[in-house]
């Protein structure tokens, strides 16, 4: 498989490579595990590197996601899912998107620390912050780490509007830091939810937490008085499509008051490694899921233009954008795509406006 990369350490960023988890993970952040899976894939060792970064933020002007900035704390995901589109960014660091991306992971230790940095910069600009997009900020290695929590306690200290996306049981952990920032009209959490059964879970997302446990990450958060949606996504065509009405019903049923989607999108990488997946997986109807992907994207596996890239286009897009709607609707559930956050409550503590001076 080619790659596009420049090499693994560039600038002597990284440190030393730590191996890091154990079979304790698993129940912590609630997995579904099938005897069968006792080898596979839990055997497999991560490796984790740390990185130095010099900043944290990253900034974006697309049109097609609701925020301009986000944070990832870590590079890589034990997630596993096979259709993240994050695969091809390991490339550049010199390793696979394929099982590189799931083992060898590049963790950000001086994350919160950037993190303050950049909001003492007396220009800074306040937007919402996206937490977590590429790679899950509440994959197992966080429960060690905890950089993704180091990350909440700085928001909580300046009043920061922070957003979450995880499909993550261990986001219960930092119900704390999360009740304390919605009370202020701060923070909002969506839930990846693309599936009920735990087979298909197992098999697409085979380190995730189970669909029952995150139907019941909806409930307590939404319990808490933390505005909390889910994300369908994505939706992949004679795969989990069946599934849309049914995934509505227990979101809506759990608390979850906003629900989006999209569908499945197969760049650089991924395309190849979604299609062996397919042919090991679901060989009988491989290349009629293809074809129907190929018919959303104007006859390729993938159009990245402004406006497609999230939903396709053609008949069977509208079909599910009309299905979606209608069965949200139907629930009162809130198809705006992000939850107004307040930016009007910054502040920067007293000993960090010292320290400008």
């Amino acid at each position: 498989m080619k790659t596009r990369a420049t090499g693994l350490n560039p600038h002597n960023r990284f440190q030393t490579i730590v191996t890091d988890r154990g079979a304790d993970d698993v129940h912590d952040d609630g997995w579904h595990r099938a005897p069968e899976d006792e080898l596979n894939p839990d055997s497999l060792a991560t490796e984790v590197v740390n990185e130095s970064v010099k900043s944290i933020i990253s900034r974006n002007s697309s049109p097609d996601v609701p925020f301009d900035q986000s944070i990832n704390p870590y590079r890589g995901c034990e997630h596993a899912c096979i259709y993240c589109f994050a695969r091809p960014t390991h490339a550049y660091w010199d390793m696979s998107p394929g099982l590189d991306f799931e083992t060898r992971l590049i963790a950000k230790p001086n994350a919160a620390q950037k993190l303050r940095e950049e909001l003492d910069k007396p220009g800074y600009t306040v937007s919402p912050i996206a937490l977590g997009v590429n790679t899950d900020a509440y994959q197992p290695l966080e429960r060690k780490r905890g950089i993704t929590r180091e990350l909440l306690k700085v928001m909580l200290d300046y009043r920061h509007p922070v957003s979450i996306l995880t499909k993550g049981g261990l986001i219960l952990r930092d119900l704390d830091l999360l009740t304390e920032l919605a009370a202020q009209g701060l923070c909002s959490v969506r839930i990846s939810l693309t599936t009920l059964s735990n087979d298909l879970k197992r098999q697409m997302e085979p380190r995730t937490a189970a669909p029952a446990t995150r139907l019941k990450v909806i409930e307590q958060l939404a319990g808490a008085g933390i505005s909390t949606g889910i994300i369908l996504g994505p939706v992949i065509p004679f795969i989990n499509d069946h599934e849309l009405e049914a995934i509505l019903d227990a979101a809506a049923a759990a608390g979850a008051a906003r629900a989006s989607w999209i569908m499945l999108r197969l760049p650089l990488e991924l395309d190849t490694l979604f299609q062996d997946w397919l042919q090991r997986h679901f060989p009988q109807r491989a290349e009629h899921v293809m074809n129907r992907i190929r018919d959303l994207r104007g006859g390729k596996s993938y159009d990245s233009g402004f406006g497609r890239r999230m939903t396709g286009t053609g008949p069977y897009a509208d079909l599910i954008r009309q299905r979606f709607t209608k069965k949200a609707s139907r629930l009162g559930l809130n198809l705006h795509e992000a939850e107004p956050l307040r930016c009007d409550l910054f502040r920067r503590p007293a000993g960090e406006q010292m320290g400008l001076w």
